[in-house]
């Protein structure tokens, strides 16, 4: 069993927030919360890469499209003129595609944190995976404003800012999948774990 204070988690800073020079600045976040930099690399991913790290079940896409359609619903779009069907297993490809598209837009940054509950901080300091939806204070509620709707009229995918691991199980298939067998660092952080 691992120290609490060992635990890791996955983060990556996307297209808008590399470009929004965002960088330093999200960082920064994570490390006033006493979580350490133990892994960083700015790389531009392939598409081989980015189509292995999203899920291509049928059952995650489709659900893609139920999310779109009951985002027309709520706010009377009509997915039939946009899309040329209802059926969330059609709409569901043509939004993970624009996922794909953007994350290949700008290069993008890998982060390993380490720390006490890594992975429940991070998420809770990301915010809400809809900006507009993320509290002030969250990275996602101080830098975008993005919506599925807006998205989905531009035909493109939500622009958030990060995308974080959901649990220590998928921060370890995530970590494996972009760093590989690259080593973490391990140090002490001054009046963090001594």
């Amino acid at each position: 069993m691992k120290h609490p204070k060992e635990e890791k988690t996955y983060v990556m800073i996307k297209p808008d927030g590399v470009r929004k020079g965002l960088i330093g600045e999200i960082i920064n976040r994570f490390e006033r919360r006493d979580l350490k930099v133990v892994a960083l690399e700015m790389f531009q991913p392939d598409h081989k890469q980015l189509d292995d790290h999203y899920p291509k079940n049928e059952e995650w896409i489709t659900r893609l499209g139920h999310k779109t359609l009951s985002t027309y619903e709520k706010y009377g779009y009509d997915a039939m003129a946009d899309f040329g069907t209802t059926d969330p297993a059609k709409i569901g490809p043509e939004i993970r595609k624009w996922l794909l598209d953007y994350m290949k837009s700008a290069p993008l940054v890998k982060i390993v944190l380490q720390g006490t509950h890594a992975v429940d901080v991070v998420r809770k300091i990301a915010g809400d995976t809809m900006p507009y939806k993320a509290d002030m204070g969250t990275i996602r509620g101080d830098f975008s404003i993005d919506s599925p709707a807006l998205a989905n009229k531009e035909k493109r995918a939500v622009m958030n800012i990060i995308h974080c691991s959901e649990t220590p199980e998928e921060a370890e298939h995530e970590i494996k999948h972009w760093f590989g067998n690259q080593k973490t660092h391990n140090y002490k952080r001054f009046g963090v774990d001594e």
